[in-house]
């Protein structure tokens, strides 16, 4: 599959079949009792506004670089991906590859933890601007003298509020094990260390820094499960390893290119957004395709 050639879709439309829930970027529909079938549109949220337009291949790229991380971590890591064949999909949906093909996965269900689970290896984004005002990141003190993008010598969990709108909020540990359990909180702050330290070495093998990234998990019966995606470039920060320079932001690999752009202009981050020029949108197309052919090997 050439994600680069995929037709931009920001809307998905099928008949007969039932919405589970809507996101910025995904729409989400039942698919059985137990299973679930994810549709990664083309949508970009920037500033939790969604841009009028659609970034070519971007769902595409969401899809499959979570079908490869899923695959590749499975045995060390159980999560819900069940396939992202049409073929497996249930009859309902067969009419609709045009729109299916290549952007969805079939699912199991979980029940979501009310978290989002954040692993931050460099200082950048929300935890740069918190260490700035307090010398801390959700509570963690940290050394004095860290400049933008740099390195902590050990990967730090930083959990966040799961917000259905506006800004996820972060939040401290007390605050996070109050929230499901001292004992899950703990597990899925291993978890999501572990994951994210075995994900940060294979990525820096193939020139891709991550930065910071959000995992979330769900539980399946009695098992803890990863869900949703997992290190993107819209859940994850990506930087390229070569030229990176602590004190100055580093350039990305994800939609920070359409954040710079936003900034650059007189918009007070509400809906309507501003129109994207052909040129930003085709950019940050080729930031998505460059990460995922960096990571997986894969021509995009």
């Amino acid at each position: 599959m050439k994600i680069g050639h995929q037709s931009v879709l920001t809307l998905t439309r099928l008949p007969g079949a039932k919405l589970f829930s809507q996101g910025k970027v995904r729409d989400v529909y039942e698919a059985g009792t137990d299973r679930l079938l994810i549709v990664a549109t083309d949508r970009l949220s920037a500033f939790d506004v969604v841009m009028g337009e659609g970034i070519p291949g971007k769902g595409c790229v969401l899809t499959q670089l979570s079908c490869f991380w899923f695959e590749m971590f499975g045995k060390t890591f159980p999560n819900h991906f069940l396939s992202s064949k049409l073929g497996d999909y249930p009859a309902e949906f067969q009419p609709f590859a045009d729109q299916l093909e290549g952007r969805s996965m079939l699912v199991r269900k979980a029940e979501a933890f009310p978290i989002e689970c954040v692993v931050r290896g460099y200082l950048a984004g929300s935890g740069l601007k918190e260490y700035r005002a307090t010398g801390r990141v959700c509570g963690i003190q940290l050394p004095a003298g860290l400049s933008e993008g740099s390195k902590f010598d050990e990967p730090i969990f930083t959990p966040a509020t799961k917000a259905t709108t506006g800004h996820d909020e972060n939040i401290t540990w007390d605050e996070a094990a109050s929230t499901v359990g001292r004992e899950t909180a703990q597990k899925l702050r291993d978890l999501s260390l572990e994951l994210y330290s075995q994900g940060r070495d294979y990525a820096a093998e193939r020139g891709i820094i991550i930065a910071d990234t959000k995992f979330e998990w769900g539980r399946s019966g009695n098992e803890i499960i990863l869900i949703d995606e997992v290190l993107t470039p819209d859940s994850s920060r990506f930087w390229p390893r070569q030229g990176y320079q602590p004190g100055r932001p580093q350039p990305s690999f994800d939609k920070q290119f359409v954040r710079d752009y936003l900034d650059s202009l007189h918009w007070n981050k509400q809906p309507p957004p501003p129109s994207l020029p052909p040129e930003v949108v085709e950019k940050t197309s080729e930031k998505y395709r460059r990460a995922y052919s960096l990571l997986t090997g894969r021509d995009s």
